[in-house]
């Protein structure tokens, strides 16, 4: 079971995209699991065949927990162990050997497991012993289907307990800084004349693409700390914060952010809230975003001061686009200008080095054309 973010604990396995005997390659989708925020498509990082499925759909398993045995490419296959089972004492004179989740929906079914014979390995009692016990008895199964409230408030708690970490685990200091953007609005509305409508280019595409520039003049802002240590990630992989219609939030990733040009860019971010929208994002969106960037301009927020997402080390803001004054070599004028703002884990760097990537933001950013 794969951790989908710093706030999961466990998650419940949805759906098997392969059985026994499929071949597979890195990046190949081969399950869902479903977590408090969302459903996300759990990517391979092996090459191989897949030896055996362990875990069954709607199996609620905790992070870290074997979900199926993979045969990497070149590997002799090796005998397959049984999955553990652990051992109840129901009553004092009989031990009743079932699975976690055969015993968890006996507890919620109020069925008793001694009155159960187990199919699975040992004589060991499994979930579908209990689900045809169930069903014998006449007992109503519980609902499957969470409530729209219920479902908006797992994600709530996702959302509470990531950012509680992070508030209590996180040194944040704060920087921000007042950028002229008439070069770059200009030059995007150039632009985008040579584009179709549906192709045209948003502006915030245009300050992520700043974003990754600046963080090229300033690495040690893209990573993560932990065991005590800073880990700067080479590539950069831009998580945007993405709010839903159901309620809540969610921070999946533009991956190689670094690599791609402001059309990419583009594409990229509209692909990305679609899929967020639609519950369609796979498990490296979630997992290996480097640093978060979050633009409340929309909504007319002129500030943004962001909690960092653990164990990432900083989080970069930006509010709307207004029109302020501005001066620039002894003349007074009206300019359009953003506030962008800088959240950074002091464990990881200074004022001094945060500073810096503003300032890499605001040059790159006066030079449009070279992104």
């Amino acid at each position: 079971m794969p951790s989908l973010g710093a706030d999961m604990t466990a998650g419940t396995l949805v759906q098997w995209h392969v059985k026994p005997g499929d071949p597979i390659k890195r990046g190949d989708i081969i399950a869902v699991v479903g977590t408090e925020k969302a459903d996300i498509e759990v990517e391979v990082y092996e090459t191989g065949t897949v030896e055996k499925l362990i875990a069954s759909p709607g199996d609620k398993l905790p992070v870290g927990t074997p979900l199926a045995f993979i045969r990497v490419a070149g590997e002799v296959a090796a005998p397959v162990p049984p999955p553990a089972t652990v051992e109840v004492a129901e009553k004092p004179l009989r031990r009743v050997r079932a699975s976690p989740m055969a015993r968890k929906l006996a507890r919620e079914l109020g069925v008793d497991l001694e009155k159960i014979q187990g199919t699975g390995p040992g004589g060991a009692i499994e979930q579908r012993d209990v689900e045809r016990a169930t069903q014998a008895a006449r007992v109503p199964p519980p609902a499957a289907i969470p409530s729209a409230e219920a479902a908006a408030g797992g994600m709530r708690h996702a959302i509470a307990l990531a950012m509680a970490r992070s508030n209590r685990e996180i040194p944040h200091y704060y920087l921000s800084t007042q950028i002229d953007m008439t070069k770059a609005l200009a030059w995007l509305a150039q632009f985008n004349q040579k584009l179709s409508m549906e192709d045209r280019v948003l502006p915030a595409a245009l300050l992520l693409r700043a974003v990754a520039s600046a963080l090229e003049h300033t690495p040690e802002l893209n990573g993560f700390y932990s065991g005590d240590r800073l880990n700067i990630s080479k590539p950069i992989h831009l998580g945007v914060a993405i709010s839903l219609r159901q309620g809540g939030l969610m921070i999946p990733a533009i991956l190689s952010a670094d690599q791609k040009s402001i059309v990419e860019m583009m594409a990229a971010l509209r692909d990305l809230i679609t899929r967020a929208r639609s519950g369609r994002l796979r498990s490296s969106e979630i997992t290996e975003g480097t640093i978060t960037v979050t633009n409340l301009g929309d909504l007319g927020v002129e500030t943004v001061f962001g909690v960092i997402y653990p164990p990432q080390v900083a989080l970069v803001g930006f509010g709307k686009v207004a029109e302020r004054p501005w001066a620039d070599q002894g003349m007074l004028g009206v300019r359009p200008t953003i506030t962008a703002t800088l959240a950074a884990d002091h464990r990881a760097t200074d004022g001094h080095r945060g500073a810096q990537f503003l300032e890499a933001l605001d040059r790159v950013l006066q030079e449009p054309e070279k992104l």
